[in-house]
Parts: structure tokens; sequence; C-alpha cells
């Protein structure tokens, strides 16, 4: 089963139990879509032709939309018909990928910590997987040179993601520039991950690897309206890029699924071309969230450092507790619920992820909760 849907069963049987538990282990956001966006989705599902297939490629006004937000956003150029495919969540995308790209016997890079699905769709394609650690001494970038030649000769596709999940880290241009390098050297697949770009604090702005020169010639990347727009339980995202990999990957989905319903369709287009300045004020609220987070766990004797991008805390639990341990400690004694940093591979042991996308009371709570069962004022 998949890991967090194991862990959310484990939650819904300690509530039924009666334990108040406040999920700070989860990456969503809280708030629902700006209403602008709400209203277009009832609007185009009042639409008597909206109801039936919406085609397998998606509308091309929403591929118009994403490529439209791609150039103003990172000054990347996309043709809207081979280079962009809407995704139902980008999720989906990641997993038939590997379907896409990967025959039994091929290989996958993955970064070690980093998102399940990363591993478990080169898994699911009778593929193999070669972890590149993370590290915080490389500031969670994988040092592409320590992959070993025979290694890289076999590998067919590598997975990066910045801002990282579950680290928070932030990655420079220039690594981007490194790994398109590199995988143009190797024949390799880049795919990256970018689906919290738009979630940045302290004035930074997250790149897209395609902002390369050239790097469409070796990479795909994924995003979503999940946590940007606040549209995760919607299912929206996309795959940019290469275009002979998007035209694999909708190979493989046209045989799986058969597009997202219309109406979002039409509600992730004027989410996408509508006014965004939304975002700095959610953005800020996420930032207050993080200091509150850093202050208290810095406080109980953990250390963290501080996230520029994303939703996540990776913290080092008090000395005397593995991570496993101090997660199960704090959720069985306050109810609040951390993910351990081994959900997301080896190299994850020893870390805790903390989510900020809970309602800032909630959080607040959850932080008086954890300073109490530590012995700590305040």
């Amino acid at each position: 089963m998949y890991v967090f849907a194991a862990h959310g069963a484990r939650l819904r049987k300690l509530a039924a139990e009666g334990l108040d538990i406040i999920r700070l282990d989860i990456g969503e956001p809280d708030a629902p879509p700006p209403s602008f966006i709400i209203d277009e989705l009832e609007r185009s599902a009042r639409n008597p032709k909206h109801h039936g297939y919406a085609g397998y490629a998606g509308t091309p006004e929403l591929k118009k939309a994403i490529a439209d937000y791609y150039r103003r956003r990172f000054g990347v150029t996309l043709d809207p018909g081979p280079e962009v495919l809407p995704l139902i969540g980008s999720k989906e995308g990641l997993a038939n990928i590997a379907l896409a790209w990967l025959d039994p016997g091929d290989l996958a890079l993955v970064p070690d910590p980093g998102y399940p699905t990363y591993q478990m769709g080169a898994k699911l394609a009778g593929a193999d997987v070669y972890f590149m650690p993370l590290e915080a001494r490389l500031g969670w970038l994988p040092d592409l040179s320590a992959i070993p030649e025979e290694v890289a000769r076999r590998a067919r596709m590598m997975w990066v993601c910045y801002p990282n999940n579950p680290t928070g880290a932030v990655a420079p241009l220039s690594f981007y520039e490194e790994a398109v390098d590199f995988c143009r050297h190797y024949d390799i697949l880049l795919c990256s991950d970018l689906p919290y770009a738009d979630v940045c604090f302290d004035g930074y702005q997250a790149p897209s690897a395609l902002q390369v020169p050239g790097a469409k010639e070796v990479t795909l990347e994924f995003n979503s309206l999940s946590k940007s727009h606040h549209m995760a339980g919607w299912r929206v995202g996309m795959a940019v890029g290469n275009a002979v990999a998007v035209k694999a990957l909708l190979q493989t989905k046209s045989n799986i699924d058969s597009g997202i319903f219309r109406p979002i369709q039409d509600a992730a287009t004027v989410a996408l071309n509508g006014d965004s300045t939304w975002m700095e004020e959610r953005n800020k609220e996420y930032q207050r969230r993080r200091d509150l987070v850093l202050e208290t766990v810095r406080a109980i004797g953990m250390e963290a450092e501080t996230p520029q991008a994303s939703l996540y805390i990776w913290a080092k639990p008090p000395k005397g507790y593995t991570s496993v341990e101090f997660a199960d400690k704090v959720l069985l004694e306050t109810g609040v619920s951390f993910t351990p940093g081994d959900a997301y591979g080896p190299s994850g042991a020893g870390y805790v992820r903390i989510s900020i996308g809970q309602e800032t009371a909630l959080i607040e709570e959850a932080m008086r909760r954890l300073r109490r069962l530590m012995g700590v004022s305040g």
C-alpha cells in the first residue's frame, strides 16, 4: 500500500478511538481556491454539453494557458500542441511516465529522500532503481559526479524535485544546467517535479529546469495546481517539455484514463490566466507558519534549516530519538502527526517532515502541545 495511504488509515483508527489529531504530515493547502476559480467550475458544469468525454490530450484553451503560464513565470516558450499535456493531477503523470519510458531491466535515478512515487513508478514498470543520496552538506542536491559510470550508462530516467519534497531545499539554475548536461551526455530523460514553484518565501523565486538553454532536448517537467492554486482534490496538473516524452506519456495515458472533466479544465484555464497576486498574501501566511514551527522545534532541541520554499520543515528529532520513535511519541501523546523521514527513503532516517499546510490556529495549538510534551515553556 502507498505509504501515506497506510498512515492515513492508522490516523483514522486513532481518531475513532478518541485521539484529537492535528495533521502536520500531509502537504495539502488548508484553504479553498479563490472564488473566481470555483465560479468558473460552476459555470462550466451547468453547460449540458460539458459532461461527456473531454478528450485525451486536454482542451486547446488549457494547453495554451499552461504554455502562457510558463512564458510569464519562467520565460520558457512551449508549443501547446506537442510540448504540453494536462494531467489528472501530476502524481498520475509521475507514475505513468515510468510505464511509458522504462522497460524491465532499465534503471531510474531517484533522489533519496524523495517522493515515493518516483521509485514506485519505476518498480511498476519492472525497472530498477538507483538511489541518489541527498545530503545536508551538499544543500540536499545530488552529487551527479558520484554516480558510477556503469549506472549512468544504464539509466534511462532521472528524477529531481526543487523546491524539494520532503526537505524544502531549493536548487540554483546552475544545478539544472549540470543535470541537463549530465542527462544529455548519457541519453537520460530528466524528469523535473515542480509543484512548489509558487510557494516561496523571503522574496525567493524558484526556477524551472526548462530555463536552461536546450533543456527540452532531454527534459520533461511536471507541475500541478494542487499547491499553487489550492486545487489538490481537483486533480489537475501538467507535463511539459520534450515532445517525444509528451507523446509517449499521452500514448500510455490514453490506454489508462479518458482525460480531465471538462469543467475542471475550464476552471484550471481561468486559474492559470487569472490574477495571481492573491498568492503573495498566502505565501506570507505560510511564511508566518514556517517561522512559528521553526521557533518551537528549535526550542525543544530539534535541528532544522529555514526553507525558502515548499510546505515543509525538515527537522532532526531531539537527541535520543529515532525519527520513527519521535513521530510515534508525538502522535500518541499529543495527537500531532508528523511524517517520519524514513517514508521518503533510507536517507530520510533521522528526520521528520512537518507540514505548514494546516490552518494557523491549529499549527499554534500543535506547537503548544509539542512544547508541553517536551517540557518547554512558551
